[in-house]
């Protein structure tokens, strides 16, 4: 004789989270799957930071997320990164969802240099990111030549000239920007821009750097460009950090951060 069950509204709430979850594994699988035949591979896991180095005054994992932030009674003297120690690639791309304080102040530097006299420092390309949306994904160069391309800018750096060559960095910069540059296009008003932005929500990041050009994106939208011709002060290879900025508390907040190493076509 055939047994019935009745479904409670309890048991009917079982098998829809069950329902649910199993959903939700395949669909984390899949999305695994895609990224791994794209050449893409996780750099943090979502549970410590193992291949990461950093001060954990300022750095910290908490629900999948890399969290770096800066309260009243820790103030760090400089800026203080979390670098990654799992090689310094040259030709890469590079994807993550990033979240912001609105007083925040931060980015993702690449092809940087370590700085020996200061802890967890770094010198080099940035992907700045800020809470109120002024810079964000923007180039900026760290410790360097400033401010290559604001965001909206499409632009060229060329060699600076040789009366320059033998002056230090700082006598080709005002206004906190690099001068030897000649821009070659608009991407849009940065006003505009900002738009496609979420505001103290999660955006999803993309850098695509390859030979001598570094592309900014944020939630597939972009944001600035740089051909970088200056073959004295570039780089073509090196560190991947993610800055907290000296000055005042903020929190930076990153998740899914995820690596492919490229070749030139």
């Amino acid at each position: 004789m055939m047994q019935y069950f009745r479904l409670t509204p309890a048991r009917n709430l079982f098998l829809l989270l069950a329902v649910v979850s199993m959903a939700c594994n395949k669909a984390k699988h899949e999305h695994h799957d895609v990224e791994k035949a794209q050449g893409f591979k996780s750099i943090f896991d979502g549970k410590t930071l193992n291949g990461w180095e950093g001060d954990p005054t300022f750095w910290r994992v908490e629900n999948g997320i890399l969290i770096g932030e800066i309260v009243p009674e820790r103030i760090p003297k400089h800026n203080s990164f979390i670098i990654w120690q799992g090689g310094r690639p040259g030709d890469f791309e590079l994807q993550f969802e990033y979240r912001i304080s609105p007083e925040g102040n931060s980015g993702i530097n690449y092809r940087s240099v370590r700085i020996d006299t200061l802890p967890y420092a770094l010198s080099g390309y940035q992907f700045d990111i800020d809470g109120q949306n002024h810079y964000t994904g923007q180039n900026y160069e760290e410790k360097k030549r400033t401010t290559l391309a604001y965001h909206g800018q499409k632009v060229l750096v060329h060699s600076a000239t040789d009366t320059l060559r033998s002056e230090p960095l700082h006598a080709n910069i005002k206004r906190n920007a690099w001068q030897s540059i000649e821009l070659t296009g608009l991407l849009g008003d940065p006003d505009y821009l900002n738009t496609f932005i979420k505001h103290k929500d999660w955006n999803t990041g993309h850098l695509i750097v390859k030979g001598h050009r570094m592309q900014h994106y944020v939630n597939g939208v972009l944001m600035s460009e740089v051909t970088d011709n200056d073959v004295i002060n570039r780089t073509l290879d090196g560190w991947i950090g993610v800055q907290v900025h000296t000055g005042r508390p903020m929190k930076i907040e990153l998740r899914n951060i995820r690596l492919k190493e490229t070749t030139m076509d």
